[in-house]
């Protein structure tokens, strides 16, 4: 299994537009094949180094998280959005050992 774990900064972020964020990441379970569990939650912190969003995916393997990056709902729907309201984003994809 891979767990695909992305954190987002928002541009000009608010309670509100985080849990849109959030909201928007959400509906890929269910909607994009690939993804076997999904996870997307907001800070509360909000410290300096926090980042406002985080999404945690997983995925059956490697194979699958191509799929998964090549999706039309996923690129064309979920990614366009953040990609517009991000600030920054960082990600890391790792093996989950059996």
């Amino acid at each position: 299994m891979i767990r695909h774990i992305v954190c987002f900064k928002l541009k000009d972020c608010t309670p509100q537009k985080a849990r849109e964020a959030r909201d928007l990441l959400l509906t890929m379970k269910g909607r994009v094949p690939e993804v076997i569990d999904l996870f997307a939650g907001v800070d509360f912190l909000h410290s300096e180094r926090s980042y406002d969003v985080i999404l945690e995916v997983t995925v059956k393997d490697r194979d699958a998280l191509e799929r998964y990056q090549k999706d039309p709902y996923h690129c064309g729907t979920v990614k366009a959005h953040m990609h517009a309201v991000r600030e920054a984003s960082v990600a890391v994809d790792v093996e989950i050992p059996d």
